[in-house]
């Protein structure tokens, strides 16, 4: 008589486990990492639980059982928790790639269409600080607006403006290099 609970626990433990399901019409997947995790560790802390308890096996068993389950659980959980960051680091790296791609592009295509207009030369009054011996020459855009020559200006302009990774980022100009 002492044997009926476990041989009813058994019973009703493969009844659920290997009984019809209900969801069998949709698609089975596999198993969480929480589930695996609960399962593994329900397992392993019961077994631990019924050897280290000699005097009462089935109580240190249910005990271990329950607390494996619940470490398993929180084990399992962390696991998924990074394998969703990872997820959304690579989304994220994807949709960063997909932008900079479409940037290119436009960039490749605003050049095609862009017709450069070649810039006129005209002569200009040469100043005091310059360097250059003989005519100087002021460059003009395509609307007529001169444009800074880098022989004419007293400092060089900078190209990267705005750019920490160069020096002089925050000015305009940089200083000469003599």
């Amino acid at each position: 008589m002492n044997k009926l609970p476990y041989i009813f626990s058994l019973v009703v433990l493969l009844s659920t486990s290997f009984g019809p399901s209900s969801a069998q019409a949709q698609e089975r997947r596999g198993w969480s990492p929480q589930a695996k995790g609960a399962v593994i560790g329900a397992g392993s802390g019961a077994v631990l639980g019924a050897v280290i308890n000699k005097r009462n096996r089935a109580v240190g068993g249910v005990v271990g059982g329950v607390a494996g389950g619940a470490v398993g659980y929180g084990v399992g959980k962390h696991i998924d928790n990074k394998q969703k960051e990872r997820a959304r680091i690579a989304a994220a790296n994807r949709a960063a790639a997909a932008r900079n791609a479409e940037y290119r592009r436009s960039l490749a295509r605003r050049n095609a269409r862009q017709t450069v207009a070649p810039t006129r030369l005209q002569p200009a009054a040469m100043p005091g600080n310059s360097l250059v011996a003989g005519s100087a020459a002021m460059a003009y855009d395509a609307q007529g607006n001169p444009v800074p020559y880098a022989s004419n200006a007293a400092y060089l302009p900078n190209d990267a403006y705005g750019d920490a990774s160069h020096p002089y980022s925050t000015s305009e100009y940089r200083r000469k290099s003599w």
